[in-house]
């Protein structure tokens, strides 16, 4: 099989240059020795927002130390706000981020209560004895994945405070959360998917036999169950037999009200990274092989079986599909700023959506950034590139 080559990201969308120029603004001039100018350069205050009230509370802890880690502090301000699992807003006061995936970050003396304000112009309110400290913040980086997260809720807070925030807004993040809106856009866009069947709570509840039946009629096994609204493969399953199926979709309405029940698609499990507001660009694509039966969580984020092909083990002519596929899906769905589009490819080469991902994660094993370092654009210049773009959008 030829493999493809790495396209040339020379000319991408935004460059390290308007990045500097969008952060470096002088605001002020100090007059050295010699008598010439010097411009003060003004830090962007960024609010690096992490954990969350959600299934994928870890996850988001991973990401959040490998962003918080890459962030330029000669750039920056760092504000890092965690959201407790159960709804707490605490600034973490700590410098070792490791603090965050070892699940210790509560528990730093030097936090504080915190939150972000909905009145524009307030900022983030920290709270200390009798005392509340604002804080001005330039653009809020959500690092946040699953319900509350990257549906349209923070990003609705966001746009009422009026702060600049990185990724999809509202419609397109709470449209591309729920796989079944998906599913109708991409249909709508003509993109080529797997055939699904929606089960509903109600449904299941009221006739189990029914809603099996109608699964068998229309799929033959084996057949994969996802709840509508979450990420990280949280509470997805391959059910080969009945039995199997009535426990996962069972499993499945636990996360969500609405439950997808999806073809076998065998194929080559390729996911491309996708960067830009008005002319988004696609990344390399790149390959997964999950070592498992599918790429699950623990393939994901704790077992070490998966192998990543950078760039994936596609002919040049597929790979290019797939790379103008997945932005016709982030333009169909509406987003800006990043998201991830995943794909099937089977032996014929035919190419088959599966999902887009608006926060995808950003540990150190994560594909987004590892694509986009592969094709010419460091971790740290991505996250350069998100800021101004969010500022831009």
């Amino acid at each position: 099989m030829q493999t493809a080559k790495t396209p040339d990201f020379g000319k991408r969308y935004l460059c390290s240059a308007s990045v500097s120029h969008m952060i470096g603004v002088p605001t002020a001039f100090l007059i050295c020795g010699g008598g010439k100018e010097e411009p003060v350069l003004k830090k962007l205050s960024v609010c690096v927002l992490f954990g969350g009230v959600s299934s994928e509370h870890e996850v988001s802890l991973r990401s959040a130390e490998s962003v918080l880690n890459q962030l330029d502090k000669d750039k920056y301000h760092i504000f890092p706000v965690g959201i407790t699992k159960d709804g707490d807003w605490i600034l973490f006061g700590g410098k070792d981020y490791g603090m965050l995936p070892a699940g210790t970050w509560q528990n730093c003396e030097e936090n504080r209560r915190a939150a972000l304000s909905p009145v524009r112009g307030q900022g983030l309110l920290s709270f200390e004895n009798d005392c509340v400290v604002r804080e001005r913040i330039d653009v809020v980086f959500p690092v946040m994945h699953g319900e509350n997260c990257e549906d349209g809720a923070i990003q609705g807070l966001l746009q009422i405070a009026g702060i600049p925030y990185v990724g999809p807004h509202i419609a397109a993040s709470a449209a591309c959360m729920d796989k079944t809106t998906t599913k109708l856009i991409a249909d709508a866009a003509g993109v080529r998917q797997a055939a699904w069947q929606l089960v509903t709570r109600e449904g299941f509840a009221r006739s189990r036999e029914a809603a099996l039946t109608a699964v068998e009629a229309r799929f033959a096994y084996p057949v994969f169950v996802k709840p509508a609204g979450t990420g990280s493969s949280v509470g997805v399953a391959k059910a080969a037999g009945r039995a199997a199926l009535e426990a996962a979709i069972e499993a499945a309405l636990k996360y969500d009200r609405k439950v997808l029940v999806e073809e076998f698609i065998r194929g080559q499990e390729v996911e491309v990274a996708v960067l830009g507001n008005d002319n988004p660009f696609a990344s390399v694509c790149g390959e997964i092989d999950s070592g498992a039966e599918f790429y699950d969580y623990d393939a994901k984020y704790i077992s070490d079986c998966a192998r990543l092909y950078i760039p994936a083990r596609l002919c040049e002519q597929t790979a290019e599909q797939v790379r103008e596929l997945a932005v016709r899906v982030y333009k169909a769905m509406g987003c800006c700023g990043l998201s991830r589009v995943d794909f099937f490819v089977k032996e014929d080469g035919e190419v088959v959506f599966n999902e887009i991902n608006t926060i995808p994660g950003f540990t150190s094993i994560s594909m987004y950034p590892k694509l986009f370092e592969a094709s010419g654009i460091p971790y740290s210049e991505l996250l350069d590139d998100l800021i101004a773009l969010a500022l831009e959008a």
